[in-house]
Formats: structure tokens, C-alpha cells, sequence
């Protein structure tokens, strides 16, 4: 007999996990592409005025930054944790561990938001009012609110899947055990998290080493 969770074309759930995965990497290659071209610009025009971006890097708050980086470790176990819960079959831990996942998701917006405040009025926003006079120091920031503001974009929508497998799994809506839905929305929470992880050492730590 065959599984709830098994849906056209596919003869076998093994097949279709399979299949699903293949397209979730597809698209994560895709997005690496994405982040790659920032992470290679910013890294050309940190060789190009290494003194203006390591002074830029500075103003950064590191507090925020490593206490973001640390929410996110953390949601990548929780998010673990719940895949392997509904190998087993485990409803109830699968959906504590997917609402801790989001609420660890919302507290990471919600301090990046508290960030994104105290940088405005520092005047670290790139225009006339910037704090800084270097204008590659204007250039440092305009990376930095790019690819935060772009990551948070990606975060918010895994925040949202998350919620709203919780929610279908809550219902008793579809057959978890053998979806394939879980472990490719795990693929992709992780893939937020490494990209931070690139982030983080990049636009908090540049200019503070001793």
C-alpha cells in the first residue's frame, strides 16, 4: 500500500525524498551563486582600501552581531533535532522543535531590527549624513545593509515555511513521517544560517583583531 505522502510521478517515497532534495541543492547552488558575487565583491574592494573598510568594519556592534550568530547555531540544532524527530514519528517534539526554530528566527529579526536602529542613528546609512568621511568606508555599509537586509529577506521566508509545516503537522494534516518536505526546508534553514556564518567574521570581526 502506498504512502499518503507519495504523490505523482513518483512509484516510491525514497524516489520522490530523493528528487526533492536534488532540487532543493539545484536551488541553494543557485543562491550561493547569489551570495558568492557579494562576498567576492566585498572582498575586492576590501583589498582595493583595506585601511578605509577595516576602519568601517569597527562601527559595526559586535554584541548584536555575535549575539545574532548564536540564535542562529542554535535554530540549525532545533531544526535538526525536529528532522530527526519525524524519522521516528515523534509529533509533538517535531512541532516544539519547529516553533522553536521560528521564535528563534523572529528574536534574530528582532535584534537585527534593535541593529538596523542604533546604525540610523549613528548615521551609518551611505548619503550626506554619513559619520564616516572615507567614501569606501560609505561603500563598506552599503555592503553591509545589502547583504543583512537580503539575508533577512531569506530568513523571514524560512520563518514562515517553518510556521507553516508546524502547523500542518500540528493538524495531523499529511503523513510527516515520510514527507520530504522537512529535510529540504532543513537544507534551506541551514543554508541561511552558513551564509550568516560568512557574514558574521566579514562585516563584525574586520578590524578588531589585534
Amino acid at each position: 500500500m502506498s504512502s499518503p505522502a507519495l504523490h505523482e510521478p513518483f512509484e516510491a517515497i525514497d524516489r520522490q525524498r530523493l528528487s526533492a532534495a536534488l532540487g532543493m541543492w539545484v536551488f541553494l547552488a543557485s543562491e550561493i551563486l547569489f551570495f558568492g558575487s557579494l562576498f567576492l565583491g566585498f572582498t575586492v574592494y576590501r583589498s582595493l582600501h583595506p585601511q578605509a573598510i577595516l576602519e568601517a568594519g569597527r562601527e559595526t556592534n559586535v554584541v548584536f552581531g555575535s549575539v545574532n550568530t548564536a540564535i542562529l547555531l542554535i535554530s540549525s540544532v532545533t531544526m535538526a533535532v525536529a528532522d530527526k524527530a519525524a524519522e521516528r514519528g515523534l509529533r509533538r517534539m517535531v512541532v516544539g522543535c519547529l516553533a522553536a526554530t521560528a521564535a528563534l528566527g523572529l528574536a534574530f529579526l528582532v535584534l537585527k531590527g534593535f541593529e538596523y536602529r542604533e546604525d540610523i542613528h549613528e548615521h551609518l546609512v551611505p548619503g550626506p549624513d554619513f559619520k564616516l568621511k572615507t567614501p569606501a568606508a560609505q561603500l563598506f555599509f552599503g555592503f553591509y545593509w545589502s547583504m543583512t537586509a537580503i539575508h533577512a529577506v531569506h530568513l523571514t521566508i524560512g520563518i514562515a515555511a517553518v510556521c507553516l509545516f508546524a502547523w500542518r503537522v500540528s493538524r495531523r494534516a499529511f503523513d510527516f513521517t515520510a514527507s520530504a518536505a522537512l529535510p529540504s526546508l532543513g537544507l534551506y534553514w541551514h543554508l541561511v544560517d552558513i551564509i550568516w556564518i560568512f557574514l558574521y567574521p566579514l562585516l563584525y570581526l574586520g578590524g578588531r583583531a589585534p
